[in-house]
């Protein structure tokens, strides 16, 4: 098989110049001293149009059709991100785009498709069996499959992040990439040098490349379980496995808690909204998955097409992830003296109240007590254990139960 080549990336970019966003990259000091970098550089992709770097391989896959393969249609099928990319590029250039998505794709994503003016299907519980029913619409209608990774067009497309990278951080020792498919990192690893380290992140609930990898062969895993729905892919294939397999150094994993917390993270320092998928990278800067220690390190944050609930629930998994935030259940001897002096007691302790309520009783609460739910934001673990102190050493209030249930000090 011929791999893609840089030559195939600089063409790409010359298709892309008007069409795709040359995307900033911002410095962050905060993330660096986090991650003992000697600098650490975000890669916005979600400032991409249609909010990731998916246009940059659809649209050069597209421009390349004939006009006879144009006249016939395009369909494709996507978690959400290839799905506005094809819409959006199909729109730009006139053909007709039909969609397959999977139904865990967020609305959010559906209903930005639908906007660019593409036909959407929502088919199949993981994106194998939307893809399965796509290359049946593309069987049955004569349109033309494009796939959303396994393409050297789209390989090529995605690799121009790679080419501004190194245009925009010179110095980078290392670039991290999520993987689902190995779209995006085939073509970042074939743009750069073979002196910069390429690291591939995938969320432990769908991980397979590290061990296609280790194996020498495609692995290919019997489901997904993961809240990065951008990258829960099952396999690569065999564009992406042989490029990866020359070019890329390295694939890491990362817990789903994990990239919570990067989100939450991306939000608070550098002010930006990142979906799963493009956070999974700094998740591994800033975990124990990787070893950046004294490098020039570049971490594409992919995409940020999320639903804004989702994020808000992420954001906060993240802040327990971070040891900044808890919920407490207490039992009150009386409910209108009682809280008031909860309230007066948190005030004091410096803590957030995120949220209060009333749950239904249950058979273990006491009859005479009233029992009271808070979820409660802090600057840390200690600050939160202080929090639940104070409240244990209040008159007439009991605590009976935390979540997570044990605040170790802070590390």
């Amino acid at each position: 098989m011929t791999l893609v080549s840089r030559a195939d990336v600089e063409r790409a970019a010359a298709r892309l110049e008007g069409v795709a966003h040359r995307t900033p990259v911002d410095r962050s000091s905060g993330f660096a001293a986090r991650a003992d970098a000697a600098s650490l550089w975000l890669k916005l992709e979600n400032t991409q149009r249609t909010g990731s770097f998916k246009i940059r391989g659809a649209y050069n896959c597209i421009a390349q059709l004939s006009p006879a393969e144009r006249a016939r249609g395009v369909v494709t099928a996507s978690a959400g991100n290839h799905a506005q990319g094809v819409a959006l590029a199909g729109a730009l250039l006139d053909v007709e785009t039909v969609v397959v998505v999977p139904t865990i794709t967020p609305a959010a994503k559906i209903a930005a498709t639908r906007g660019y003016g593409a036909e959407v299907l929502v088919e199949g519980d993981i994106y194998e069996r939307s893809y399965e029913r796509a290359l049946e619409i593309a069987a049955d209608h004569e349109r033309v499959f494009v796939h959303p990774f396994d393409d050297e067009r789209i390989i090529a497309g995605g690799g121009t992040v790679g080419l501004e990278v190194e245009a925009q951080v010179p110095e980078v020792d290392t670039v991290v990439v999520a993987v689902g498919g190995g779209g995006l990192i085939s073509g970042v690893a074939t743009a750069l040098e073979d002196d910069v380290r390429v690291v591939g992140v995938q969320p432990t609930g769908a991980a397979h490349a590290a061990r296609s990898l280790e194996r020498g062969e495609i692995y290919e895993r019997e489901g997904v379980d993961t809240v990065a729905d951008g990258i829960a892919d099952t396999r690569v294939l065999e564009r992406t496995f042989a490029v990866m397999t020359e070019r890329v150094d390295e694939v890491v994993s990362v817990t789903d808690r994990e990239i919570a917390a990067a989100v939450t993270l991306l939000a608070e320092r550098a002010k930006t909204v990142a979906e799963p998928a493009g956070a999974a990278p700094l998740a591994a800067v800033l975990g124990d998955a990787l070893d950046v220690t004294d490098e020039h390190v570049v971490v594409v944050v992919s995409g940020g097409n999320v639903d804004l609930i989702d994020h808000a629930a992420l954001v906060r998994t993240g802040l327990g992830e971070l040891g900044r935030y808890a919920t407490v259940r207490l039992a009150l001897e009386t409910w209108s003296r009682t809280l008031g002096t909860v309230l007066e007691t948190l005030e004091r302790t410096g803590v957030e109240i995120d949220d209060l309520r009333t749950p239904p009783r249950t058979p273990a609460d006491e009859p005479n007590r009233t029992p009271v739910v808070l979820s409660l934001e802090g600057s840390g673990r200690e600050h939160l254990r202080e929090a639940l102190a104070a409240l244990e050493s209040c008159p007439g209030v009991s605590v009976v139960d935390t979540d997570p249930p044990d605040l170790p000090p802070d590390s």
